[in-house]
C-alpha cells in the first residue's frame, strides 16, 4: 500500500489527473478500473474519477508495488545548466530571456540543455523545488517559443500560478509584442495582415493563403514599422499578434514579400549569408499583464509591463 499526503501543488486536482502525473506507470485503464474496485480511495473512503483533492487528503493506493518503482533519471535537468538571463522573479513566477537557439522543452534529440530544465535547476539549487517533497508537480512553462526566437518566457513556481497563468493566456489577458527585422521595407507603414495557414507536420512548415478553404485555419498579424535601415533594405517591425499560429510572423510576412532577416525556412539564405546572420531576427521583447477578471494570488502583476531592451538585432542594425 502506498499512501499520498495532498500538499498545495497536488489540491485542487482532479483524482485521475493527480494520478496520472503521480504515477505515470500506471495505465489508465487499470486506473479507472482500480478507482471502481475501490483498491484507490481519498482518507479511507471510496473516490471518483472527478474526485477533487484538497490539501492534507491521503490518498491510499493499495495496488502493485511495480507502479511505483523509480524510472530513474527524475533528476535529469541537473545535467541543464543554471545560467538564465532572468528579467523579472517573485515567489509565484519567474520571467527568462530565452536566446536563440535553446529549446524551451525536450525533443526529439532528447537534449537535456533546455530553458525548463534550466529553470527546474535553478530553482532545485535555490532550495525552491524539491522533487522529492512534490507528488505531481513540476516547474512549468506557460508559453513557448521557438528555438531560434528569443525573448520572454513565463515559467510558473507553483501550481496555483500555473493555473492562474494558464486560464489568463486562454483568455487573452496577457499581451506579448514582438520585435522583427524584414528584408525590405514595407510600403505600409502600419496594417492588420489576414491570411489562411495550413501545417505540414512532415515538414514542420505553414503554407499561407489569401483564401480559406476547408483546411485551412485564420492568422491575423498587427505591426507597424519602427525604424528603417534603407541602406541594408531592412526594417525593424514590432508585430502584436492576435492569433498564435505556428510560425505565424515569420510565414505571414513572408507572405507579403517581406520575410525575416535570418530566416532559413521562410527567407533568403542568399541576404541571409551577406549579411552574415544566422539565426531568425525575432525576438518577444515585451510582456504585459493586463488581467480584467480576477486573478487570485497574481492578482499584484496586474498592470505590470515587461521589457528587453538589449535585442541584438536592433543595436546591430538600427542605431
Amino acid at each position: 500500500m502506498k499512501e499520498f499526503t495532498i500538499n498545495k501543488n497536488d489540491s485542487g486536482q482532479r483524482v485521475d489527473k493527480f494520478l496520472t502525473k503521480a504515477v505515470p506507470k500506471l495505465p489508465k485503464n487499470l486506473l479507472y478500473k482500480y478507482i471502481r474496485l475501490k483498491r484507490i480511495k481519498v482518507n479511507g473512503k471510496r473516490c471518483e474519477i472527478s474526485t477533487r483533492l484538497n490539501e492534507n487528503d491521503i490518498m491510499q493506493l493499495y495496488i502493485n508495488d511495480e507502479f511505483f518503482e523509480s524510472e530513474g533519471g527524475e533528476l535529469s535537468f541537473l545535467s541543464a545548466p543554471t545560467e538564465l538571463d532572468i528579467v523579472y522573479e517573485d515567489e509565484n513566477i519567474i520571467l527568462t530571456n530565452k536566446k536563440s537557439g535553446l529549446v524551451v522543452h525536450e525533443d526529439e534529440s532528447g537534449i537535456a540543455d533546455t530553458l525548463i530544465n534550466r529553470i527546474t535547476h535553478y530553482l532545485y539549487n535555490k532550495g525552491e523545488y524539491d522533487p522529492e517533497k512534490e507528488s505531481s508537480f513540476a516547474p512549468a512553462l506557460c508559453n513557448r517559443i521557438d528555438r531560434n526566437t528569443s525573448g520572454i518566457v513565463i515559467a510558473a513556481k507553483n501550481a496555483e500560478a500555473l493555473r492562474i497563468l494558464n486560464q489568463k493566456i486562454k483568455d487573452r489577458e496577457l499581451h506579448k509584442k514582438y520585435l522583427c527585422v524584414t528584408v525590405g521595407i514595407p510600403e505600409i507603414k502600419q496594417a492588420e495582415l489576414k491570411a489562411y495557414m495550413i501545417k505540414d507536420e512532415s515538414t514542420k512548415t505553414v503554407s499561407v493563403f489569401n483564401k480559406p478553404n476547408d483546411k485551412t485555419k485564420t492568422m491575423i498579424t498587427k505591426y507597424r514599422v519602427l525604424k528603417e535601415n534603407k541602406e541594408l533594405g531592412l526594417a525593424l517591425l514590432e508585430v502584436d499578434l492576435i492569433t498564435g499560429r505556428t510560425h505565424q510572423i515569420r510565414a505571414h510576412l513572408a507572405h507579403t514579400g517581406y520575410p525575416l532577416l535570418g530566416d532559413g525556412k521562410y527567407g533568403s539564405n542568399r541576404i541571409n549569408r551577406e549579411l552574415g546572420v544566422k539565426t531568425q531576427a525575432l525576438c518577444a521583447y515585451s510582456l504585459k499583464f493586463d488581467f480584467t477578471t480576477d486573478a487570485g494570488a497574481l492578482e499584484y502583476l496586474n498592470g505590470k509591463k515587461f521589457t528587453i531592451d538589449n535585442v541584438w538585432f536592433k543595436e546591430k542594425l538600427f542605431r
